[in-house]
């Protein structure tokens, strides 16, 4: 267990009798690894009632920084947070004002402000590993979780290091996707999957031809009034803060094979590979092939961290250093998402030789 040095101030506590208590050079929380000899995860929990995590997280802030830099997930667990609120005035204060989702993929409801629903996926679908938005242009460089009701079997969120997926993949096939990067295709109005008209947030198609060219994405208006988009990503890039390099993408994501088996023949029964709601490429618009797809399945699986959701659990990720994804549930689940510090891919490195 790392014990770090406690903060004077008069907001440490909630109220003034709690902050007269004196713990000597203890600190008033405990914090440790997730999982010996992890480095993932580190989680902060109180080791005094009732401790506010507002002020806490106010007087840390560059702690937490550093130590979300190092790891690349923080859980705070056992703190009395049970409101959405709150959550977001925490993440706020860590992060600073939050973001909207745009260009999305995944159904989404509106809670509360800026505060979304984890997703709106049946409970009953697992939802793969991926770094979110890294489709996108721009995309969140801290994204934030917080359990309020736990469900009552399954529905965790598994994580998984960027640094260590990309160390972990073939050299030959990491060369391939440096020189190359990913092309995504998107089809809306289709039936199936979300409408331009709620991943853009308008109903005016000229808005989303600009957004469409300020965000060098292609588009294609099809009969219908139907959208079809391409748009070339990274697959590999650098950290902005840290230098390191990272797998940054959503390649197998977003690809028909990572579907569920019944899911999966149900889609492709119905769908020609060029009308799929999503499917993915190489950067040429090559098939990226079916040994590649499994070799990066088996090294997801392998990376991921889990742990069972806690009432009031915050859970604070670095987007570019830690994946995340969903497990089915049974019973009801409510975790909220939090968005923030947006970036943007022109901002950034995206392929070097020493990434291999």
């Amino acid at each position: 267990m790392i014990k770090l040095p406690a903060r004077g101030g008069s907001g440490s506590l909630q109220s003034r009798k709690r902050q007269a208590i004196q713990l000597s050079n203890e600190t008033w929380v405990k914090v440790a690894p997730l999982e010996t000899g992890g480095s993932l995860l580190l989680v902060i929990s109180p080791m005094v009632k009732d401790i506010s995590l507002l002020h806490w997280v106010a007087e840390h802030t560059t702690l937490i920084q550093e130590q979300l830099l190092k790891h690349g997930g923080i859980l705070f667990r056992g703190f009395p947070v049970c409101a959405v609120a709150e959550f977001e005035h925490v993440i706020r204060t860590v992060a600073g004002e939050l973001l909207d989702y745009r260009d999305r993929s995944s159904p989404r409801s509106s809670v509360e402000g800026k505060i979304y629903t984890s997703t709106d996926y049946p409970a009953n679908q697992s939802i793969f590993l991926h770094s979110e938005n890294s489709y996108a242009a721009t995309w969140p460089l801290k994204i934030a979780f917080c359990c309020l009701t736990p469900p009552q079997q399954g529905g965790e969120t598994p994580i998984a290091d960027t640094r260590k997926l990309l160390q972990r993949i073939d050299p030959h096939i990491r060369d391939r996707f440096t020189q190359r990067g990913v092309m995504y295709v998107r089809n809306f109005g289709d039936g199936l999957g979300l409408s331009w008209q709620s991943v853009f947030q308008t109903e005016d198609p000229t808005q989303v031809e600009q957004f469409c060219q300020e965000n060098a994405i292609e588009l294609e208006w099809k009969s219908g009034n139907r959208l079809r988009t391409r748009q070339v990503r990274q697959a590999i890039t650098q950290h902005p803060q840290t230098g390191e390099w990272v797998w940054f993408n959503h390649a197998l994501f977003f690809h028909v094979s990572t579907l569920e088996p019944l899911l999966r023949q149900a889609i492709l029964a119905e769908f020609s590979e060029a009308d799929l709601p999503h499917h993915t490429y190489y950067g040429d618009g090559s098939p990226i092939e079916a040994d590649v797809l499994t070799h990066l399945r088996q090294i997801y699986l392998q990376e991921q961290v889990q742990f069972p959701w806690q009432v009031g659990d915050i859970l604070l990720l670095d987007n570019m250093l830690a994946a995340h994804g969903r497990m089915p549930y049974r019973g009801i689940r409510k975790v909220v998402v939090a968005m923030a510090e947006p970036m943007h891919y022109q901002d950034l490195n995206h392929s070097d030789s020493s990434a291999k």
